[in-house]
């Protein structure tokens, strides 16, 4: 959105909206300077969230834990949004070198926290109110302990059981 923002051509906004846009899409102007990219990339990064969502909804929990403790991991929020911003900020989709390195700076952000196995937060998903944790927990039947990360919209309680699901090794709770 911030560069979708940045490429619209706000002058343009006053004028009326077109009526042949759907008959005649060439009569029409569009007030982006680079309506290609800048309305591509957005919506390429709307389908991706929406599939987050539709993903997180969808899962039905195949397994069942038991919870031995538990303890929030505070979203770390300027560590991920401080790269973000300052980057964002200085790069049109006219200045192509720029661009370029962009790409290259989130595709190695993406890389080292993948390989790494570090889970950052999307500030979104804390924005509809989920949590990370981290876990101590067992599969029922079993004596094992075993630790890892979880996400879920409510608090993991001690000693309870719960209806999870499991993505890329991040327990997934289930309400």
């Amino acid at each position: 959105m911030i560069l979708l923002s940045q490429d619209l051509k706000y002058e343009m906004i006053k004028l009326e909206f077109c009526s042949a846009l759907l008959s005649q899409p060439e009569k029409c102007l569009i007030p982006f300077s680079n309506p290609a990219l800048s309305i591509g990339f957005f919506l390429l990064c709307f389908v991706c969230f929406v599939v987050t969502i539709v993903t997180l909804r969808i899962k039905t929990p195949s397994q069942q834990i038991i919870v031995k403790e538990e303890k929030h991991i505070p979203a770390d929020l300027m560590n991920y949004v401080l790269p973000y911003i300052v980057s964002f900020m200085s790069i049109q989709y006219s200045e192509t070198s720029k661009f370029i390195g962009f790409l290259i700076f989130l595709g190695w952000l993406f890389w080292l926290s993948y390989k790494s196995g570090q889970i950052i937060l999307n500030p979104i998903l804390i924005a509809l109110g989920w949590k990370l944790y981290e876990i101590k927990y067992s599969f029922i039947g079993s004596p094992n302990d075993l630790v890892g990360k979880a996400l879920g919209r409510s608090e993991f309680s001690p000693n309870a059981v719960c209806e999870t699901e499991t993505i890329q090794d991040i327990i997934i709770k289930k309400e």
